[in-house]
């Protein structure tokens, strides 16, 4: 039994240190781009909330939302626009393009779809090993909607 675990964990190890070839990230479907960068950046801001704000669990939950629902990622990428090089507008436009199955539970399609385009633009830095950029987007991103919550109140 514990040879079966050992092997099991070698595998999980093995394949966290895994690396695609700049061909095959570039080949993945923009879907599966948005599902590594939905993950990528909820991480970022989670680290975010907790180094600024000493509070509970519910509080950082309720502030993570105001970042990371779909109308907040697609005002994000509208702003970023300008700033994004031709490769990366074209990874933002292939994830927006993207045919899913599944429909926005508390977003409207549009937004929903512009959210899916930052997400696969995050997750295309994130296994393209690019953290000097990736850092860059998600620092933009924090600073624009910090923001937009400061304009509200």
């Amino acid at each position: 039994m514990e040879n079966l675990k050992d092997t099991h964990q070698e595998k999980i190890i093995k394949t966290m240190e895994m690396s695609l070839s700049e061909k095959d990230i570039k080949g993945l479907n923009p879907l599966v781009l948005a599902y590594i960068g939905d993950a990528v950046y909820e991480v970022h801001i989670r680290k975010y909330l907790v180094n600024i704000q000493k509070t509970g669990v519910n509080q950082l939950h309720k502030k993570a939302t105001q970042f990371v629902k779909a109308k907040a990622q697609a005002t994000i990428v509208h702003y970023l626009m300008d700033t994004l090089t031709e490769e990366e507008i074209t990874i933002v436009k292939r994830g927006r393009n993207s045919k899913s199955n599944t429909s926005p539970k508390n977003a409207n399609i549009s937004d929903y779809h512009y959210a899916t385009g930052y997400e696969a633009l995050v997750g295309y830095l994130y296994l393209m090993k690019r953290q000097e950029r990736l850092a860059n987007i998600i620092a933009q991103s924090i600073e624009f909607i910090e923001r937009q919550i400061e304009d509200r109140l």
